[in-house]
């Protein structure tokens, strides 16, 4: 289940932003409430300090890097990112080479980076790196693309040992993905579906990568495979349809140059 957040998450995560007029005509929308409402009194001033101070509190040391991954993990079910950003930052100080802690460190910061407060706050906006002249300037990275890039690196080392490490490949391939290296994404994408083809989300994140690339024959035939090994997949029949918009528009327009071709080549001849 939790791999189908994941994927649902990352592909979802672009469209987050389309909400955000929605959330302020919400926040307005309270606080015309609170306009009318009555002063808090002390029993409630004591809670709000009393969450404050749970809020504030730090973890505690975990023992070893699983366990830290582990309440890591939990803190992200719970919506408590903050926490779990601490608990992955800790399992990579115990365990440098667990790529899982990177990877979830690199969606839990996407999903704190992409929160409304922090798209209306300029100071966390990524500013580009000067650079000499004649050389282009390089944007500095999110938190969330060095959390991936770190991911990649211990990805390729674990699939390089372990070449048959079906789970590595997929992590390996949303993690290009999130970095918008494509081609890359795909590579890894296709792995994993070579040694686990029943697998219905690595079909569907493969799917839609191909989409990404306009790759809209091969994305149809391995979204079909995903709906084929589950009907509940609900993403994955969502993307099969618009990999097959995608393929009409390609093939209507191929059939329209094929058309126009001979009354190309008969005008140019004409000319002559």
């Amino acid at each position: 289940m939790e791999k189908v957040f994941i994927s649902i998450f990352l592909t979802a995560l672009v469209f987050l932003q389309l909400n955000c007029s929605d959330n302020t005509a919400e926040i307005n929308a309270n606080q015309a409430d609170l306009s009318i409402t009555p002063a808090p009194t002390a029993e409630a001033d004591q809670a709000v300090d009393a969450n404050i101070k749970a809020i504030e509190t730090p973890l505690p040391d975990y023992p070893d890097a699983d366990t830290a991954l582990a309440e890591g993990n939990k803190f992200f079910d719970a919506n408590e990112n903050e926490k779990a950003v601490d608990a992955y930052k800790q399992a990579i100080k115990l365990n440098p080479d667990l790529a899982e802690a990177y990877f979830k460190l690199g969606i839990t910061y996407s999903l704190l980076e992409n929160e409304p407060e922090a798209a209306e706050n300029p100071d966390e906006t990524p500013t580009p790196t000067p650079t000499k002249k004649g050389k282009k300037n390089v944007p500095k990275l999110s938190k969330s693309d060095i959390a991936f890039e770190n991911a990649v690196k211990v990805y390729k080392k674990i699939v390089a040992k372990n070449p048959k490490d079906d789970a590595a490949h997929y992590n390996l391939g949303l993690s290009y993905n999130k970095l918008n290296q494509d081609k890359e994404a795909e590579k890894a994408l296709r792995q994993a579906v070579k040694l686990k083809p029943e697998d219905s989300q690595y079909q569907t994140d493969l799917g839609a990568i191909l989409i990404k690339l306009a790759h809209y024959d091969e994305a149809v035939s391995a979204l079909k495979k995903a709906v084929k090994l589950d009907e509940s997949n609900l993403q994955a029949a969502e993307l099969l349809e618009k990999a097959e918009a995608g393929k009409k528009r390609v093939d209507y327009g191929v059939n329209k140059i094929v058309k126009e071709k001979p009354k190309i080549n008969s005008n140019t001849q004409k000319q002559k």
